[in-house]
């Protein structure tokens, strides 16, 4: 199995969803007038697994544009988030720990940040198929924000997801299903090297 970083095709495609992504939770944030600015939280030491290859080639497609030193450098802060998620995991508790990405408390891959990372921050609401509805009250600031608003405006997130896994469809073809599931964090995916297809 070869290391895979997209195709520019297919890079092109996930640009365009996660722009679009971005617009949708800026459209929420403008009406419930929310912001990060001056959060005195940074949701980058929040423990999130990603789940899709498409998203992890993309984060290395940023990651290659990076120089040699740089990318040497987020290595090395990976390997020690992985080590210290691990202790916490062992004991029972869930990690909390800086992501390697974030450089001077900002992503250092902004434009390549994963779909959670996009997503976290204002509420939004996940409809199945079957009709069922899960909502997300968005991050504890912005619950203070909506407080007990009858109405709260949320980005939808499964037309989001739909096209997400399309594009994992579009990468993986026929060994969609043929191999392991995604269960990774973003320091794992860095350290794993590109997802092998």
């Amino acid at each position: 199995m070869e290391a895979s970083i997209l195709q520019p095709e297919l890079a092109a495609k996930i640009a365009d969803l996660y722009s679009r992504m971005e617009k949708a939770y800026d459209l929420v944030a403008r009406q419930l007038d929310f912001t990060c600015d001056g959060c005195p939280d940074n949701c980058c030491d929040s423990y999130f697994l990603h789940h899709t290859h498409v998203e992890w080639a993309y984060l290395w497609v940023g990651l290659m544009e990076l120089a040699p030193e740089r990318r040497k450098g987020i290595e090395t802060r990976a390997a020690e988030y992985v080590a210290a998620s691990e202790r916490a995991l062992a004991r029972n508790e869930r990690p909390q720990r800086m992501c390697p990405l974030n450089e001077e408390g900002r992503c250092g891959l902004y434009l390549h940040r994963l779909m959670i990372c996009r997503m976290h921050g204002v509420p939004s609401s996940l409809t199945f198929p079957n009709g069922k509805v899960q909502k997300f009250p968005g991050c504890f600031r912005c619950q203070e924000i909506v407080g007990d608003r009858p109405a709260v405006p949320m980005v939808e997130r499964a037309p989001l997801f739909r096209e997400l896994v399309a594009l994992e469809q579009e990468l993986l073809g026929v060994q969609q299903g043929q191999l392991p599931k995604v269960n990774k964090t973003i320091a794992e995916m860095i350290l794993a090297g590109p997802p092998r297809l």
